[in-house]
């Protein structure tokens, strides 16, 4: 529990910043660049200031960012700020920017260091797992709708977490605004935190959008999955109707708002195109996050896995979005494929972890198998339980980041982990053994290899300046294939000085090991 001195603090630092968001959004208001660029600038003085001379570089460059008008992203963040509205832009950027990315980083990063395990950034939980749809492939319609987590589960999560330093929590499910009271009241107790509700649309109504712009700290990924023909064949005659209409309202009401969207062999060619990116940023849509499909589950459905080729022309076509020469207004994000950005697999508390509604806690939400549970342990003892610890000592589980998760590119790690670690199944509707589920991986891991190692060393990966990995995981080979840089090929920045030496003495750990 942090001291009372601790919260004198904390609340200080919060005003700081609100007053500095107030000025901020004023100044926006004006639509005058000059004046923009100089609120900008400030709160860059300001982050610098909280953050020390650590991110001196990082720090740098966004100012030269900020200061040229023709900056692609500087215009992209002026749009949304433009069409959000000020009451929940305020909050939006008061949660996610100071309480996660500023405070909740050093927490977390102390936190670490201070238990020796992974402390995740966001928690993704599930409020339910009803759902009132049924989406080919989707391991949900296996759950059975009886599965709930109380208002008080959930105030536990999120109170633990805070301690912890996580300010974000993602819900999914299940279709999460079934239990829209609850979510309401829980944003409303916690209002220092940011809430992503991960939603099929069809509960997005005006009362809701009204009580979302008076909270400020809920919003949603939409999920949508290309033409109304890619979409409903998967997700239901009438599904893509009820997306427009959520799309429209969210815009209406000036909440900041992003996609979620599972490609397919089917869909990928729809999901991906410029067309159908310029649509949803004209709907309003600013952000989003693509999901390989997986899987998962009993009635999944393999052959709904991306070919090779897909996924080669997947990760060429996020990045070229992203690139300079886009004008699309809309950032996608590859949950799968952005694995260098992130230092891998970013599950088991590393980033983020599960907890399903039942209140198993998962490492991730593809990944249904566990130590504990939140109706009997903290999320400490969560962060700490056995195949938690497995993923902590095993990250990376591959030093190419294109092949980063135990199940979809290196299933013999999740074998060996979910044996190790005495971990049970969790979908209790439909067990799965651990061996099910990755024998499905199996011919595509060793088919996307010698892909992923070409397109991996023919690239050029910046040195993380932190990357979050346990001190131990060297001394860990059968759990990770962490072969040096050098054996993978790979090209690299060059790294700090300190990061030589580092690189070094790991390089001896290993042959030690």
């Amino acid at each position: 529990m942090a001291s009372l001195a601790e919260n004198m603090k904390h609340a200080a630092e919060r005003q700081a910043f609100s007053v500095a968001i107030d000025s901020f959004l004023k100044n926006i208001g004006k639509k005058n660049w000059a004046e923009r660029t100089k609120t900008y600038l400030q709160l860059v003085d300001m982050t610098e200031k909280f953050w020390g001379k650590a991110n001196e570089k990082t720090m740098t460059a966004v100012r030269t960012a900020i200061s040229d008008p023709n900056n692609r992203w500087v215009r992209f963040i002026n749009k949304i700020i433009d069409e959000a509205n000020p009451k929940f832009a305020k909050k939006f950027i008061l949660n996610l920017g100071y309480e996660a990315f500023f405070r909740g980083t050093k927490l977390i990063r102390a936190n670490r260091e201070k238990y020796n395990c992974n402390i995740p950034w966001l928690i993704l939980f599930d409020p339910t797992m009803a759902c009132n749809m049924h989406c080919v492939g989707c391991w949900s319609g296996t759950y059975g709708h009886k599965a709930n987590l109380t208002f008080e589960e959930m105030d536990k999560i999120v109170t633990e977490g805070k301690e912890l330093g996580v300010y974000l929590y993602m819900m999914t499910g299940g279709e999460p605004m079934v239990r829209k009271a609850d979510i309401l009241k829980l944003c409303e107790k916690h209002n220092d935190c940011l809430f992503v509700a991960y939603s099929n649309s069809t509960l997005i109504d005006e009362a809701l959008c009204e009580r979302i712009v008076e909270l400020g700290n809920l919003t949603f990924m939409l999920s949508i999955e290309g033409t109304p023909e890619t979409n409903d064949a998967r997700r239901g005659d009438g599904h893509y109707e009820a997306v427009m209409k959520a799309m429209d309202l969210l815009q209406k009401y000036g909440i900041v708002y992003g996609t979620s969207i599972c490609y397919t062999r089917d869909n990928i060619e729809a999901v991906t195109s410029d067309d159908f990116l310029r649509f949803i940023s004209k709907k309003g849509a600013r952000f989003g996050f693509y999901f390989h499909y997986m899987p998962v589950g009993n009635n999944a459905v393999p052959e709904l896995m991306p070919t090779v080729a897909q996924r080669k022309k997947m990760i060429e076509t996020i990045r070229r979005v992203r690139g300079k020469g886009s004008d699309i207004e809309f950032y996608p994000m590859d949950f799968q494929n952005d694995g260098e950005f992130v230092g891998g697999c970013i599950a088991g508390g590393r980033n983020y972890f599960h907890i399903n509604s039942n209140g198993d806690a998962e490492p991730c939400v593809f990944i249904h198998y566990s130590n504990a549970n939140i109706k009997d342990n903290t999320i400490l003892e969560i962060l700490q339980s056995p195949l938690f610890m497995e993923y902590h000592k095993g990250q990376p589980f591959n030093r190419n980041h294109l092949r980063p998760c135990p199940m979809l590119e290196n299933p013999q790690y999740l074998r060996e982990m979910v044996e190790r670690s005495g971990a049970h199944q969790t979908n209790l509707e439909s067990p799965e053994s651990a061996e099910h589920l990755c024998a499905k991986c199996d011919d595509y891991a060793a088919e996307w290899a010698p892909v992923a190692e070409d397109i991996w060393a023919h690239s050029t990966h910046p040195k993380k300046a932190y990357e979050g990995y346990s001190k131990e995981h060297m001394l860990h080979p059968e759990l990770a294939a962490f072969e040096t840089l050098e054996e993978h090929g790979i090209k690299e920045e060059e790294p700090e000085k300190d990061d030589i030496t580092e690189k070094k003495r790991q390089k001896s750990a290993s042959k030690t090991a």
